[in-house]
């Protein structure tokens, strides 16, 4: 039966989504290139073997739109053979595109294979794809007669699982400055540097710089800051914008193939794609969702949670975090060790490829077996997938 694994994962360091950010002079079917481009320098690729690239981008508009996979492939310079596919699970894109990209090594489909994913949300902002609603909104009367009377709202299903779980904006708090106190200790003892592919980033001016350093990490925030800071969702509420994700840009990329045809190439694999899943849940506390689907994916996987060395679950807001630690019992200091998206930050479409690139690079430096990832997703989704280190 043949495997999936992966022999190389790269991302950018993240710019913060916004115009002067550090990534946001750089068109996201570049920054996209990039890093494929980067993959292929680091494993000796030939590009021309690769039988289909696998994107995730949530913002499918404007400089995004019309397969940005695709163009990705063409502006890297590779071989007009290549394809390519934008996949949308909103938040877990990218991971989804990586767990599309081990069935198809798996079934067979694919020999090798690149996943991965981009969002440039300083250029295309988030819910740019509404297109202010002049075109409709997807939540059709079907929708609406369903969930009567309900805002489909991240930052709302955020605030009530706070109140579900009893969380204080204390908590969250404390919770989102030790995101942004783990990730400058991992840029500050240099983590990052192998997993980063560095951008150089042009100017008017003719001069250029590489940006190479995520550029969210704070190190001046203190309790009483972050407690001067105004709700964002509710008056009452616990929810602000330092404990929550920040909007970025970035991209990532993660090469998929068989163990065999890794050996045939000279590749030493990082990992094994040991188990894969994806689930639905109630779409109004919709960020539930990686507490049930580590359950799940631990269950197929034939693994309790205790065999599990390092955890990724995506910081969306610091609630969904707590929530899931409360749900597992896992102790804090192994979810999302090298800081989470609150630090980070979350380039939506990348996202989920950039938590796996971080998680890889961690089980490698620190020899661990097994590694977990989940994410939650719009809609109430979450994707979870289990990694064996080779």
């Amino acid at each position: 039966m043949r495997d999936a694994v992966i022999v190389e994962a790269v991302r950018t360091a993240i710019g913060r989504g916004k115009p002067g950010g550090a990534l946001a002079g750089v068109h996201p079917v570049d920054l996209s290139a990039q890093v494929l481009q980067d993959l292929e320098a680091r494993t000796g690729l030939d590009a021309a073997g690769v039988d289909d690239v696998i994107w995730g981008c949530v913002s499918q508009v404007g400089e995004q739109a019309a397969d940005i996979a695709r163009y990705a492939v063409l502006a890297a310079g590779w071989p007009e053979s290549v394809p390519g596919v934008t996949v949308d699970r909103q938040c877990g894109s990218s991971q989804q595109a990586v767990h599309q990209a081990a069935a198809g090594v798996i079934a067979g489909q694919y020999d090798i294979v690149v996943a991965g994913g981009v969002e440039s949300m300083s250029r295309i902002p988030m819910g740019a794809a509404f297109v202010e609603g002049k075109l409709g909104i997807p939540f059709s009367s079907g929708i609406t007669n369903r969930y009567p009377g309900v805002v489909f709202n991240q930052g709302v299903s955020a605030e009530m699982i706070a109140a579900e779980y009893g969380l204080s904006r204390t908590e969250v708090d404390e919770h989102a400055l030790e995101s942004h106190a783990r990730a400058a200790a991992a840029i500050d003892a240099g983590r990052f540097a192998a997993q980063i592919s560095p951008v150089t980033v042009r100017h008017e001016d003719g001069t250029q710089h590489q940006v190479t350093v995520d550029e969210g990490v704070r190190r001046d925030g203190t309790p009483e800051t972050l407690a001067r800071l105004r709700t964002s969702f509710a008056e009452d509420g616990v929810v602000t914008a330092a404990n929550a994700s920040q909007i970025s840009d970035g991209a990532a990329a993660i090469l998929v193939t068989t163990s065999e045809i890794a050996a045939a190439n000279g590749w030493t694999p990082l990992a094994r794609f040991h188990t894969g899943t994806v689930l639905g849940v109630d779409p109004v506390t919709m960020l539930k969702g990686p507490i049930p689907a580590t359950a799940k994916v631990l269950d197929r996987a034939g693994l309790r949670i205790s065999d599990i060395g390092a955890f990724e679950i995506n910081e969306a807001f610091a609630s969904v975090t707590l929530a899931w630690l409360r749900e597992t019992g896992v102790e804090p200091e192994l979810l999302n060790p090298n800081g989470g998206a609150i630090a980070l930050g979350h380039p939506l479409g990348a996202s989920g490829a950039r938590l796996m690139t971080t998680l890889l690079h961690h089980m490698r430096d620190n020899n661990i077996r097994y590694g977990l990832q989940a994410m939650c997703e719009g809609g109430g989704q979450a994707n979870a997938t289990v990694l064996e280190l080779l």
